[in-house]
């Protein structure tokens, strides 16, 4: 089935005539065509994608299959009702999380007659699971970041600061084939590196953990990975920290399949390191989706409900960390793709400690 197809499926599931989509993420995977300004309406009968003059040249030529391309001469308010009226929708779909109070309203306003029913479980329900093709453009993205971190580490000098690391790697990804970055280059350094999502400063690189967590995006999937590497030489209790952060994230990676509790496998990386010195310094969650967002469900956390479970197709992170206040902080990132029966790791990098 096509995803237009498999969209209207979940329309039809939960009883609604048309579904309006205003994310750019949802605009891309519905149609296929990447328009951040542009809207997609799917009804039971005809789909369309608007889009004005800046993009419709472009969107008549990636526009999927099943949509028509219209360029609207009137405001919102007036050929949104046009559109639904044609197709007969008493009852339409917006999506909750992404739309405005404002425009929510404005909508409201103009479609008198249609009832607006919150529906981003819709475009959820189909997103979470990853089809053949998005997981190819995903490992696509992980691997032009792969090839960039090894060529990064045969560049750092220890005069470099940690924006400076950033950009070199940043550069790496987009030179090696990259659409854009995943999101903001993490690369901290030192005490730095004791905030899980520190910003890169404009200093010279502390001696102790440099942690950096980045990523690549493909046609707009993206990767996300993070490696902890040591400028200079690692103490033996660095050494303690960075190997029981590694333990906590290979067991749960040795066990992860379809079927497994997201509560659990979050479980099993917290009392691996709770039941060391470092309890209570592992104060995020283990993993999320990712896909055409960096963050997108299924998530893996203490608050995860107990009945949540990972269905073969979703790809989630797991990255358990330790950070210790003030002094230095480590994580180990990889991306797990679930399938039938058990999970793959689609993250190549080496994990052992690196002394640079």
């Amino acid at each position: 089935m096509t995803r237009l197809e498999l969209i209207k499926q979940e329309m039809a599931r939960e009883g609604i005539d048309a579904i309006y989509l205003t994310s750019a993420e949802n605009h891309r995977y519905a149609c296929l065509f990447n328009n951040p300004d542009g809207q997609v309406l799917i009804t039971k009968n005809a789909s369309y994608v608007f889009a004005d003059f800046r993009y419709i040249e472009a969107a008549k030529r990636e526009a999927a299959e099943g949509f028509e391309v219209v360029m609207p001469t009137k405001p919102e308010r007036e050929y949104l009702p046009e559109y639904c009226a044609k197709n007969e929708v008493k009852t339409l779909g917006f999506e909750e999380d992404n739309m405005t109070y404002r425009h929510y309203s404005a909508l409201k306003e103009a479609l008198a007659g249609v009832e607006m029913v919150p529906a981003a479980k819709v475009m959820n329900a189909r997103r979470i699971t990853k089809t053949a093709d998005e997981v190819e453009k995903i490992v696509a993205a992980q691997r032009i970041a792969e090839r960039a971190l090894e060529e990064l580490l045969g560049r750092i000098k220890y005069d470099m600061t940690e924006k400076e690391v950033a950009a070199e790697l940043e550069y790496l990804m987009k030179r090696g084939g990259a659409e854009n970055i995943s999101f903001e280059t993490i690369a901290v350094s030192g005490s730095n590196s004791s905030s899980p999502h520190g910003v890169p400063r404009n200093v010279k690189l502390e001696r102790g953990f440099l942690t950096l967590d980045f990523g690549a995006t493909v046609d707009g999937y993206h990767s996300d990975m993070t490696r902890t590497v040591v400028i200079g030489k690692a103490t033996e209790d660095m050494k303690k920290l960075y190997n029981t952060v590694l333990k906590a994230q290979t067991s749960v990676i040795d066990v992860i399949t379809e079927g497994a509790s997201n509560f659990e496998m979050d479980k099993i990386a917290r009392d691996i390191i709770d039941s060391t010195e470092y309890k209570g310094c592992f104060g995020h969650s283990l993993g999320h989706g990712v896909g055409l967002l960096i963050h997108e469900l299924p998530n893996m956390s203490p608050k995860s409900p107990a009945d949540l479970k990972l269905h073969a197709g979703e790809i989630v992170t797991v990255e358990p960390g330790i950070y210790v206040e003030g002094k230095y902080g480590c994580r180990i990132e990889d991306m797990v793709h679930i399938v039938p029966g058990g999970a793959v790791d689609l993250t190549l990098a080496p994990k052992e400690l690196i002394e640079l």
